[in-house]
C-alpha cells in the first residue's frame, strides 16, 4: 500500500479553507446555505455606516483582508450590534469611549458619522467624549475631540449648518482650544 511522502519545510500543506468559489455568499449555487448573521450583519453595517462606505470596504477587499471583513460582518456586526440589549445609540455611544480610549481615531473618525447615523447629535458626542476624558485621560479625549471636531464640521446638521458646538482653532486645526 503507497504511503505519502513525509511532509517538510518545502511542501506546502494544502490550504484547509474553503476557496473564494465555495464560499456560500459567491459561488453560484450555495451548499450549505449562508450564515443568517453575515446576511444581518451586512444589513446593520450598511444601517449604521452607510452604503458608500460599506461599498468601498468590500470593493477594497483583498484575499489577504477577505477573512478579516467577514469575520467583522458576521460577528462585530451581526452577532453583536444587531442585539436587543442596547439600542443603536447606546452603541454608539459606547463605541465613541472605547475608541477615544484606546486612541484609534481612524476608527474614531468613523464611527463619529455612524453616531450622527443613528441619531446622536453634536452636543451628544461632545458628553460622551468628555465623560470618557474622566475615565480615559485628557490626551485621549484632546485627540478624540480634535477627530470629533473634524467630522462634525465635514457633517453639517439638516439645514446646512456647522453645530454651535463645534469651533475652529485659528492656531491649529487639529487641536480643541479650551474653553
Amino acid at each position: 500500500m503507497p504511503t505519502d511522502p513525509p511532509a517538510d519545510a518545502t511542501t506546502p500543506s494544502p490550504d484547509p479553507r474553503p476557496s473564494p468559489s465555495s464560499d456560500p455568499r459567491t459561488s453560484p449555487s450555495p451548499s450549505p446555505s449562508p450564515d443568517p448573521r453575515y446576511d444581518a450583519g451586512m444589513a446593520v453595517r450598511r444601517a449604521v455606516l452607510g452604503d458608500a462606505h460599506v461599498d468601498r470596504a468590500v470593493a477594497n477587499t483583498t484575499e489577504f483582508t477577505a477573512d478579516f471583513q467577514d469575520f467583522i460582518t458576521r460577528y462585530a456586526w451581526g452577532s453583536v450590534w444587531t442585539r436587543d440589549g442596547l439600542d443603536r445609540r447606546t452603541r454608539s455611544c459606547v463605541t465613541l469611549a472605547v475608541l477615544t480610549a484606546l486612541h484609534c481615531t481612524d476608527e474614531l473618525a468613523m464611527h463619529v458619522r455612524a453616531a450622527l447615523r443613528n441619531g446622536l447629535t453634536a452636543q451628544e458626542i461632545n458628553e460622551v467624549l468628555l465623560h470618557t476624558a474622566v475615565y480615559a485621560g485628557v490626551p485621549a479625549a484632546n485627540s478624540a475631540y480634535a477627530v470629533a471636531q473634524r467630522v462634525l464640521a465635514e457633517n453639517p446638521e439638516p439645514d446646512g449648518r456647522i453645530p454651535d458646538t463645534v469651533t475652529r482653532s485659528s492656531a491649529d486645526p487639529g487641536t480643541v482650544e479650551p474653553g
